[in-house]
């Protein structure tokens, strides 16, 4: 790489752009005299490359921003919105047979927000509601693999036998699944709840799983989606994602550049 790649691999070098710690202190990164620090220590990287000049001009509609290998939006005009999906709501924004779905929620917000992936009408839990389309793209791409947590309250007693085939492996009709973790939290009444982690994307993995060991779902709520967890948000509730968060979840979309980017057109359902 010559110093001319280097130049437009860390930004824009050029007098186009906008200078490192206006950006980042536009951001919210820190202040400009803050930033200018954070720079020189080399805790700053542009477009993957550590930058050390706080005079580097910088594109915030191209290029990628991480302090301490943390993500950071530039885009302000992007939303990233939690949701506690209650049941009987289906994850779509336009439902054909006339169920209840999310634009309840999406109406909300001013901007046009869809979901990141689905979870189906039986199930309650975290769904991410955001219009960036690139970031919605990656995270709910099947190669991807997200970790997800459910908490599963399921028909009868299960033994720990039961909890590790779970987590050996089994076959279903769509070929063998195995979950990533798995652990018994209490039996009473004839009734079991169990938490599950798995990065599988398949549909209704966790009902169809628990079905095949003899524990048919009565009750399934989708706890946590990567860096995120749903916490004490109540059923119907949403919340914006704070600063911690959003950095997580961008840095989560940003680890595997091997996705092809969205079109650049809205997604549709």
């Amino acid at each position: 790489m010559n110093d001319f790649d280097d130049a437009q691999a860390a930004g824009s070098s050029d007098e186009t752009g906008i200078r490192l710690q206006k950006v980042m202190a536009a951001a919210g990164v820190a202040s400009r005299r803050a930033s200018e620090e954070l720079i020189a220590a080399g805790r700053v990287r542009v477009n993957g490359q550590v930058v050390r000049e706080p005079g580097r001009r910088i594109d915030p509609a191209v290029d990628k921003l991480a302090v301490d290998n943390v993500a950071i939006q530039l885009d302000q005009s992007k939303r990233y919105v939690m949701l506690n999906k209650p049941v009987g709501v289906v994850s779509s924004l336009a439902d054909e047979n006339g169920r209840p779905d999310l634009r309840e929620f999406t109406d909300q917000y001013e901007e046009r927000l869809f979901n990141v992936g689905r979870l189906d009408a039986e199930t309650s839990g975290l769904l991410i509601l955001t219009n960036d389309g690139d970031l919605a793209h990656v995270l709910a791409h099947p190669s991807f693999g997200v970790m997800k947590t459910y908490i599963a309250k399921v028909r009868g007693v299960m033994t720990p036998q039961t909890v590790q085939r779970l987590t050996t492996g089994l076959d279903l009709e769509d070929g063998p699944i195995a979950a990533d973790k798995a652990r018994l939290l209490e039996t009473s009444n004839g009734f079991s709840l169990i938490e599950i982690t798995l990065h599988s994307g398949r549909n209704r993995i966790v009902r169809r799983m628990l079905k095949e060991v003899g524990h048919p779902v009565v009750d399934l709520v989708r706890r946590s989606f990567g860096p995120l967890h749903l916490g004490n948000l109540r059923a119907g509730a949403m919340r914006e994602l704070n600063g911690a968060e959003l950095g997580q979840i961008l840095t989560l979309s940003r680890s595997n550049d091997s996705i092809v980017p969205a079109p650049t057109s809205e997604p549709g359902e």
